[in-house]
């Protein structure tokens, strides 16, 4: 797909991930249910609320292209590696944030071409935020009821880095690594925002050395990517999609502008 052929999907995602976001907000402010998936992951009624719009939207608006969502059922390798492109969504990325009332979580849609993520929409349902870009289009940034603005990564400060931090999921090996990078401040947060504090050049750099899924990152890359950083894993190569039987992402980093090597600090 050519650049301007991305660019026409955008509005008609946004549309998707907004009404996904609104489906959200309505269970939220109503209440929910929690149950445990099969990887102890938990599950809400908002979750499936989400998946069902944004699947049902994107079979009518490109029948022709598959889709895996993190509330699919389980569709196995030998099916998937024969799509060279597909759309790649978390319905509710940050369901433990959700649950937490924080506000910080997100509907995440991404379209996945040749293993890389070439259009990646993000909307906060609690505010109405959007985060979008797709390739060769650049990054963007939409408040309700206002244009989008541009946005773009920064290059680390000299003097103390900002490090976006997870609110929910902390280990000894993160704790490690921030301890050998220098001084730093932590900006906690939940879900893809993460990312989206890199992409528009808030935080320098979000360290994740736990486990995630494709369908966390996806949409956050391109973001990124678009946005001058990049989203690489520990051996700094830009993650890769679909590329095996297993869904689950290997550790990453998620940084703005310059040739850092993050990985010296593990």
């Amino acid at each position: 797909m050519k650049s301007h052929e991305l660019q026409t999907l955008i509005e008609p995602v946004v549309a998707l991930a907004q009404a996904a976001g609104k489906s959200i907000l309505e269970i939220y402010e109503a209440g929910f249910s929690i149950t445990d998936k099969e990887d102890h992951t938990p599950l809400t009624d908002a979750d499936l609320a989400a998946h069902n719009t944004i699947t049902d939207g994107l079979k009518l608006l490109t029948p022709e292209i598959p889709i895996l969502s993190e509330e699919s059922e389980s569709i196995p390798f030998e099916e998937r590696q024969q799509w060279h492109t597909y759309w790649l969504i978390d319905p509710l990325d940050g369901t433990r944030e959700f649950i937490k009332r924080n506000g910080e979580f997100t509907v995440n849609i991404a379209l996945i071409k040749n293993h890389e993520p070439i259009l990646g929409v993000i909307q906060v349902p609690v505010n109405g935020i959007l985060y979008y870009a797709w390739r060769q289009g650049g990054a963007w940034k939409r408040l309700p009821e206002q244009g989008a603005q541009q946005i773009h990564t920064r290059l680390p400060s000299e003097e103390q880095l900002v490090v976006a931090g997870s609110r929910s999921h902390q280990s000894e090996i993160i704790t490690g690594f921030l301890e050998k990078i220098g001084s730093h401040r932590i900006f906690p947060m939940g879900s893809s925002l993460k990312s989206c504090l890199v992409a528009e050049g808030q935080a320098d750099l979000y360290p994740r050395l736990g486990p995630t899924s494709e369908w966390d990152t996806a949409a956050a890359q391109c973001v990124v990517e678009e946005a001058g950083g990049q989203l690489t894993d520990t051996a700094m190569k830009p993650l890769r999609y679909n590329t095996k039987d297993s869904l689950l992402n290997p550790h990453f980093f998620v940084f703005g502008q310059g040739k850092q090597d993050w990985s010296q600090y593990l």
